[in-house]
């Protein structure tokens, strides 16, 4: 499913257009995944509902969401490249995955952010509310173990 953002911006689902290399380098640096395997990144992809941001021809931005498409959804890995932030791309790409995903009726999509929680905000993100409720099991610096399950 493509969108024409503007006249120079696209966002695609498509994953044959992503630019793997791009998303890896983007992440493996990201303070939410810092170290992540190349190879995680692949099986991540495979396993996701993805979103690329295309300015020009080349990708700028990315977006990944973990659903079963019926009930819940997880919206994760969300970047614009650095050269590129602040020019409204981003509310953009999350506007158009927050159309998508409401095509699919879900009960429950969740996110996490440390830093993105007013441009969330703007497509009816709120905080947990009833966060009591909520468990995780987060293995910190996973990628830094040497544990992240690559095969």
């Amino acid at each position: 499913m493509d969108h024409q953002a503007s006249e120079d911006l696209v966002i695609s689902s498509d994953k044959s257009l992503l630019d793997v290399e791009l998303i890896h380098t983007v992440l493996a640096s990201a303070y939410w995944c810092t170290g992540i395997p190349r190879e995680v990144v692949e099986r991540a992809i495979r396993g996701s509902l993805c979103f690329g941001v295309y300015k020009g021809g080349a990708q700028i931005g990315f977006a990944r969401v973990i659903t079963d498409e019926a009930t819940f959804a997880y919206l994760a890995d969300v970047f614009i490249v650095e050269a590129e932030r602040r020019k409204g791309y981003g509310k953009a790409l999350i506007a158009h995955v927050a159309e998508a995903l409401g095509r699919l009726g879900l009960r429950r999509t969740l996110l996490a952010t440390a830093d993105a929680h007013g441009l969330y905000r703007q497509f009816g993100f709120t905080p947990l509310e009833k966060p009591d409720r909520f468990m995780e099991i987060n293995v910190n610096d996973i990628y830094r173990q040497g544990r992240a399950g690559t095969s």
